[in-house]
């Protein structure tokens, strides 16, 4: 066994540059584990200055200087936050407040109709069954909200951490933006001389992240509008928030979708009952899931490298397992990212020419 190990370690690690690319991704891995935290205001700001890149290059292309073109995109990136905090952010923070004090009648509801069940098929349901079923719920509910009530307490202490992102991360996409080849030439500097394979990864991965992150923010955009703007058109109550559920599901490709599903489907029920107009809702948003799905995301992401679905699912549950949000929004880069190091490893390696002495 430790012979075949052997084997596998000198044909994947002899060459200088496997070894080294191994290296870093252990360093890169361990210091992301270790001081994850402590950095994510800077790995924020590397988000946000990636999705900011494309728009500040173009304005190089027509004669504006790097830093101009950085303050201008960046003041209309601001605005556009402050505006979307102020008109979005109050209208859906009030509908998440009504939706949580209705939630108790469509729970009793819920209970109701649960209940008339073993009446209705005698021979399928027992009435024990949905009682033991139905406490061990409210039991769940109860603990929910205990913990919920904890966090939101403990919560208060993250507005010191909330100044430093508003702070900080703006100064630090500004830097990142207007000395753009400055900081690469720095941390080219840094790398190792045997890097063959480190540039031929990193060259695939910033494109490849780029555009995932610019695709990912249009599809929030277009999926979270055309959401809102088809459930206010059927009169749906606190349809935008369920809107900007929508958007954001997609931030977890399949799972989000499905999740999400849910609290339509409930807000509709409560509404209006097993009606066509349930059925027109929930026939309006599979279309807008399908068009999602099969449209716009090969759109956005034609030269995005492709991927099984259940290493996709693999990717989220594993990466958001380990960093939480963040791991979410960039499983697929991560994912992406593996199969080029693993492209890298299994690739042939270059022929060697030995000039005569």
């Amino acid at each position: 066994m430790f012979h075949l190990f052997e084997r596998w370690y000198k044909r994947k690690f002899s060459d200088p540059d496997s070894a080294m690319l191994l290296i870093m991704l252990l360093v890169s891995s361990l210091l992301l584990l270790v001081w994850g935290g402590i950095l994510m205001p800077a790995i924020v700001a590397a988000v946000i200055a990636y999705l900011l890149d494309w728009p500040v290059t173009k304005l190089g292309y027509i004669g504006l200087s790097r830093g101009l073109a950085t303050v201008l995109v960046l003041a209309a990136f601001v605005s556009l936050c402050i505006l979307t905090f102020i008109g979005v952010v109050p209208v859906v923070t009030q509908q998440s407040i009504n939706l949580i004090k209705e939630m108790p009648q469509i729970w009793a509801g819920t209970q109701q109709w649960l209940l008339h069940l073993p009446e209705e098929y005698p021979e399928l349901v027992q009435l024990t069954h949905i009682q033991n079923m139905l406490d061990g719920v409210n039991d769940k509910v109860v603990a929910f909200g205990e913990k919920l009530l904890t966090a939101s307490f403990s919560s208060l202490a993250d507005i010191g951490a909330i100044l430093i992102y508003l702070i900080l991360v703006p100064l630090m996409v500004f830097f990142m933006l207007k000395d753009k080849a400055e900081l690469v030439q720095n941390v080219t500097g840094l790398l190792p001389t045997e890097r063959r394979l480190i540039k031929q990864v990193g060259s695939e991965m910033n494109s490849q992240i780029a555009n995932y992150i610019r695709g990912k923010v249009i599809e929030i955009i277009i999926v979270g509008t055309a959401s809102t703007i088809t459930f206010a058109l059927m009169d749906l109550r606190y349809s935008l928030l369920l809107g900007v559920l929508v958007g954001f599901s997609v931030l977890i490709p399949y799972i989000g979708a499905a999740v999400v599903t849910i609290p339509v489907a409930i807000v509709a029920l409560f509404q209006w009952g097993l009606s066509p107009d349930f059925w027109y809702l929930m026939v309006a948003y599979g279309i807008i899931q399908a068009l999602d799905g099969n449209v716009l995301v090969p759109v956005l992401f034609s030269e995005a490298v492709s991927l099984h679905p259940i290493y996709i699912i693999i990717a989220v549950l594993f990466f958001g397992g380990m960093w939480g949000f963040w791991g979410v929004f960039f499983a697929i880069p991560l994912a992406t990212l593996v199969k080029a190091v693993v492209n890298a490893w299994s690739g042939p390696k270059p022929i060697e020419i030995i000039e005569p002495v």
